[in-house]
């Protein structure tokens, strides 16, 4: 019977309703020229914006390309997200419960528990790309020293002492230069600014090509993702917002992309699954994954993030996560250093923070893929059977299945104060976020109480008595907050009208003891822990180690030995 397949190619988006200024009127100065426009380049500047950093963000493409391609989002890119300004509920999405992997001889042989949240957001969702950048882009828009240029290309880069000169085309016979103190380049995986630079992209590109088919109207739906690690032709598989699925089909070698992209071979794969005659096919391109990193994620004033610093398999879904990681440390820390918070050194630890982060993240995905499309049928049973094996293992079964596997986002060196805490929190590791209520009954999640600056946090005791004045003084100088928790039903020692309570217990008990306290950066790291009787200490060594203005007559009488 002959079936009646809809396709609708990939195009793009007129506009999207925003002003942009195109290659007209750009400015001569900047303090940070953000080149690329997607997701990453997107956030950076919506973050930049946001700290009234004079950002311009460029981008080739006139519009937004309407075509799906990222699909996932943990909760550490929801939460970074919620950091930029953009909240559940501005963005569809579709909370995965659960990540299966089916073998042809041993049926499930891999589960992995995504259901529930993490630091108040769902462990695993899919998303469609454009609704994310429409959303990125219309916060970036919303600041006011945030410009964005489309249809804009970048010719080259000259740096300077104190700044860099780029080259920008935005047609034909109008270049313009601009001076930026420093530059990102957020331009994807074929990134002109790491070309530009010099920078090395080493890493490997699989061999199997793979085809991906994003459909509507299916049939019979899914709600969760499961991987057909079928050696023959594995396939991974899952639900999206709108009513969509995606297919991601590998190729054969003898398999050609006119072939497979054909609509009668879409068809054919699709069949399995029934009710093709009503699927609209919203997208179908074949790609070629690749693992790769740079040497060093900056050059000088020269900074790269996302698919221009690491290129991830998407076999865990980690792509755009691992660059939006990249945007929430890198965004501030340019910020600070921008506005004389801090001093330039700060940014050497944006490398130094998330390049082991990205590999291993990375290391993942080529696990994951060894498991999804083994090479031939001896290498399936024996990997597919031993995972079967370990499943009888509770201890394993339970670090497959809740993520153990996922490597934590917390850094070996960086930006923090060294030392070990005698309670649970880590410096150099994210706090947990939780949900806390003000005395009039308003809830919110702790991140947007501890706002986008430094932030003293006392738990249980009010820090703020505790700092003498130079201290308190340095903090709100540089941006800096105090603020209180408290546990449920506190009200000794409670600030009386701005102690927050943590309604679940996420910080008392969960990870400190009452009396506690802790310096956090504005991207919710860690950065110096100790007793709430030594606040002044914590903050005054935190502030130096950022390089930031204070009383050297109050750092020395609270420092009785340097940091090592």
């Amino acid at each position: 019977m002959e079936t009646n397949l809809t396709c609708e190619p990939g195009v793009h988006e007129g506009n999207d309703g925003m002003s942009s200024s195109g290659g007209r009127d750009l400015p001569s100065d900047v303090d940070v020229l953000v080149v690329g426009c997607g997701p990453v380049g997107a956030a950076i500047g919506a973050l930049l914006g946001r700290d009234g950093v004079r950002v311009l963000v460029v981008d080739r493409a006139a519009e937004i390309f309407m075509a799906p391609r990222a699909i996932a989002l943990d909760n550490d890119a929801l939460r970074i997200l919620q950091y930029i300004g953009v909240n559940e509920a501005d963005l569809d999405t579709v909370a995965i419960p659960y990540v299966r992997m089916r073998s042809p001889w041993f049926g499930e042989f891999g589960r992995i528990n995504t259901l529930g949240s993490i630091d108040g957001h769902p462990k695993l969702v899919t998303f469609y790309q454009p609704d994310l950048e429409r959303c990125l882009r219309s916060r970036l828009a919303a600041h006011r020293t945030a410009r964005m240029a489309l249809g804009v290309t970048l010719v080259s880069l000259d740096e300077h002492a104190d700044y860099v000169a780029a080259t920008l085309d935005s047609g034909p016979g109008a270049r313009h230069v601009v001076r930026a103190r420093y530059v990102v380049g957020a331009d994807g995986a074929s990134s002109i600014v790491r070309q530009l630079i010099g920078q090395d992209f080493k890493g490997k590109t699989f061999a199997e090509d793979w085809l991906i088919v994003d459909a509507r109207n299916v049939r019979r739906p899914i709600d969760h993702v499961e991987f057909i690690c079928d050696h023959r032709r594995p396939t991974p598989h899952m639900t999206a917002p709108g009513g969509r699925e995606r297919w991601e089909f590998m190729l054969h070698p003898d398999e050609t992309r006119e072939e497979m992209e054909s609509d009668e071979r879409i068809r054919e794969l699709l069949a399995p699954w029934g009710g093709i005659e009503d699927m609209v096919i919203e997208r179908k391109a074949v790609y070629r994954f690749h693992a790769r990193t740079v040497t060093t994620f900056s050059k000088g004033r020269v900074f790269l993030a996302g698919d221009a610093a690491h290129i991830t398999p998407p076999f865990v879904g980690q792509g755009l996560v691992a660059g939006l990681r990249d945007a929430a440390n890198l965004g501030w820390k340019l910020a600070w250093v921008v506005k004389g918070h801090a001093i330039p050194k700060i940014l050497d630890s944006y490398d130094q923070e998330r390049r082991p982060h990205a590999k291993a993240m990375i290391g993942v995905a080529k696990f994951m893929g060894k498991l999804v499309m083994p090479r031939n049928a001896g290498i399936a049973l024996f990997t597919h059977g031993l995972m079967r094996l370990t499943r009888l293992v509770p201890p394993l079964r339970n670090h497959f299945d809740e993520l153990g596997i996922k490597p934590k986002n917390a850094f070996r060196s960086g930006l923090f104060v060294p030392g070990h805490s005698s309670t649970r929190l880590v410096r150099g590791a994210a706090l947990p976020q939780g949900w806390l209520r003000r005395h009039d009954g308003t809830i919110r999640l702790s991140d947007d109480v501890f706002g986008s600056g430094l932030a003293l946090i006392g738990f249980g005791w009010d820090p703020g008595v505790e700092l003498d004045a130079g201290a308190r003084a340095a903090l709100i100088a540089a941006g800096g907050v105090v603020v209180q928790v408290v546990h449920r039903g506190q009200r000794l020692h409670r600030i009386e009208d701005d102690g927050w309570e943590d309604l679940d217990g996420t910080f008392m008990p969960g990870v400190v003891r009452f009396g506690w306290a802790a310096v956090i950066r504005p991207d919710k790291t860690v950065l110096h822990e100790g007793p709430v009787a030594d606040s002044t200490r914590l903050v005054l060594e935190s502030l130096r180690l950022l390089g930031a203005r204070t009383s050297f007559s109050s750092l020395s009488d609270h420092i009785a030995q340097p940091i090592s």
